[in-house]
C-alpha cells in the first residue's frame, strides 16, 4: 500500500480535525521509530496513520472495518498491528510493529494534549511535565494511563525516554501540526 492510498482511506472515513491530527502524529512517531530501528518506514507510518481510521465512521465496529479493509488489500502485518493496538482486545503482540503501535498511540495523543494547554505548545515541553500530567487523572481523563504503561513495557522502552523521543519527533513538525508557539497578543 502506498502512503497516498492510506491517506485516501483515512480521509474517506475521518473528517474530524483532531482525529486527523492524531492519525498524523502517530504516523510521524511510528515512522521515526522505524527509521531508528531499521524497520520498514512506509509500513510503520501507514500503521500509525490508519490505526483509528474507522473510529469516527464506525465507532461500534472499530477497528474491524479498517482491519478487514487492510486484509482485503493483503496488508496483513499492518492489519494485525491495528487489531492489537489496545491491550483489552486480547489480540497477541507478535511483531515489533504490533508493540510499537500500542506503545505510541495513547502517549502520543497525551503529549499533544499537554502541548495544547501551553502557550509555547511543543517548544520547551519537558518530559517531566508530561509525566507529572500523567499522574493528574483529571487531565486528559480519557487517556488510559495503564495502557500507556503497558505499551512502553511491551515495546521495551523506558517511558521517560519514549516521551522524550515523541516530543522531539513532534517538535520537528510543530507547524504542520499547529502546535507551534502562539503569537503574542501584545505588541512592543
Amino acid at each position: 500500500m502506498t502512503h497516498e492510498e492510506a491517506v485516501e482511506i483515512l480521509n474517506s472515513m475521518t473528517k474530524s480535525e483532531s482525529l486527523l491530527r492524531h492519525a498524523r502524529t502517530v504516523e510521524l512517531v511510528m515512522q521515526a521509530y522505524a527509521t531508528k530501528l531499521g524497520e520498514d518506514e512506509n509500513k510503520w507510518a501507514i500503521a500509525g496513520l490508519l490505526h483509528d481510521a474507522d473510529y469516527e465512521a464506525h465507532p461500534d465496529q472499530h477497528p474491524n472495518v479498517i482491519v478487514n479493509l487492510l486484509r482485503e488489500q493483503h496488508e496483513e502485518e499492518i492489519a494485525h498491528a491495528i487489531s492489537a493496538h489496545y491491550t483489552h482486545w486480547g489480540v497477541g503482540y507478535d511483531t515489533l510493529l504490533d508493540k510499537a503501535l500500542i506503545a505510541c498511540d495513547e502517549i502520543t495523543g497525551f503529549v499533544v494534549a499537554c502541548a495544547q494547554v501551553r502557550p509555547d505548545r511543543l517548544q520547551g515541553l519537558e518530559v517531566k511535565s508530561v509525566i507529572k500530567k500523567l499522574k493528574q487523572k483529571s487531565f486528559a481523563a480519557s487517556v488510559d494511563r495503564e495502557e500507556v504503561r503497558k505499551g512502553a513495557e511491551l515495546f521495551g522502552v523506558d517511558l521517560a525516554e519514549h516521551i522524550g523521543f515523541i516530543i522531539q519527533v513532534l517538535q520537528q513538525h510543530q507547524e504542520e501540526l499547529a502546535l507551534q508557539p502562539q503569537a503574542s497578543s501584545t505588541q512592543n
